[in-house]
């Protein structure tokens, strides 16, 4: 079974932070303590003590390994706003959060997550656990080389869960396979080169009889799984130690989409195509821009400048491409908007 693992935590250190070292601006009303309560997420509990959310790190003075490798954060914890030589810097006064508990949160059959007790998260994880157990980017190459249903036993079209099917190409003494369908390409907007392929769960089998065709039985499925649709090897996916932060470097890229959505609003998860081989990582947090309108002046016709109309945390990613979370909105966004280091 896969297991979805997520550490989403902190690290109360003194270390000063080496990047993006801007002065903080607290909120107007920054409480001077504050009790961790269920429901919480990292991030709302930033926004409470900061205009610029993403600087939690900074006011926590972490350095890069401590971002990397961070501690839990529990309901029931109280953290405290002090003032260290004239800087705003938070500590934890206790521990109030039960450790020693352990849950499991079910987002979708097949796919778990465990909070280690009851460490809260940096966003919510219902917004991104579609995301996290339903989807999947890959290349096209990689679609085109993967095993193939060609059939369903007594001429079925279409197979469920207990189906019989038969499978071309299927190789290697793998028993559990999950099963995709064919999904959108994603291309750079600009130079339409491919980015990758996001293919669809259908659902999970397993080998029954090894040969050309191969016999798989259907165990699982979350929608209709039809021919030509791909095995791919069950991967173990592990999330680790995510805080918000801007990147280390200017960094400027694009909202590809939104699972169709045209509008896009707080709350919804996009495809951006920005991934690990352009410095974004998990926790990265970036400003979504909106080109400016045109006025004239005179005769003149002169162009404004853009407009921030938003926020997005990135929670998944892939070389090319990653998913974002819209944590911030003030107007709506669209598929086409700019995202760039804050």
């Amino acid at each position: 079974m896969r297991k979805l693992i997520i550490y989403l935590f902190f690290f109360s250190g003194l270390v000063p932070l080496g990047v993006r070292a801007e002065a903080l601006q607290l909120q107007d009303k920054a409480p001077s303590r504050y009790v961790v309560v269920p429901g919480d997420t990292l991030w709302e509990i930033s926004a409470r003590f900061l205009k610029d959310p993403w600087k939690w790190p900074q006011i926590w003075g972490m350095n890069r390994e401590e971002i990397e490798n961070p501690h839990l954060i529990y309901p029931g914890d109280v953290i405290v706003l002090e003032n260290d030589d004239g800087n705003p810097r938070l500590r934890v006064e206790s521990q109030g959060g039960e450790q020693g508990a352990r849950e499991t949160v079910r987002l979708e059959p097949g796919v778990q997550i465990r909070d280690l007790g009851r460490a809260i998260p940096s966003i919510p994880l219902s917004a991104i656990g579609p995301f996290l157990s339903k989807t999947r980017i890959i290349s096209r190459e990689a679609w085109n080389g993967a095993p193939k249903l060609i059939a369903g036993e007594n001429e079925n079209d279409v197979l469920g869960e207990g189906y019989i099917g038969y499978v071309s190409g299927l190789s290697g003494s793998a028993v559990s396979w999950s099963v995709y369908g064919k999904g959108r390409e994603l291309v750079d907007p600009d130079s339409g080169k491919p980015l990758g392929l996001e293919v669809d769960y259908l659902g999970e089998a397993k080998l029954v009889k090894s040969g050309n065709p191969a016999k798989i039985e259907i165990t699982r499925s979350v929608k209709e799984i039809g021919m030509g649709a791909a095995l791919l090897p069950v991967v173990e996916q592990t999330i680790t130690h995510f805080v918000p932060h801007a990147p280390d470097k200017p960094i400027k890229g694009r909202i590809l989409s939104s699972d169709g959505k045209s509008v896009i609003a707080q709350n919804d998860a996009v495809i951006l195509d920005l991934g690990s081989s352009d410095g974004v990582e998990l926790g990265s947090v970036l400003a979504v821009d909106r080109a400016g309108s045109s006025a004239m002046d005179g005769d003149k016709k002169i162009q404004l400048p853009p407009r921030r109309v938003g926020l997005v945390m990135i929670f998944r990613v892939y070389d090319k491409v990653s998913y974002a979370l819209v944590v911030q909105s003030a107007r709506s966004i669209h598929a086409g908007d700019v995202v760039r280091t804050p």
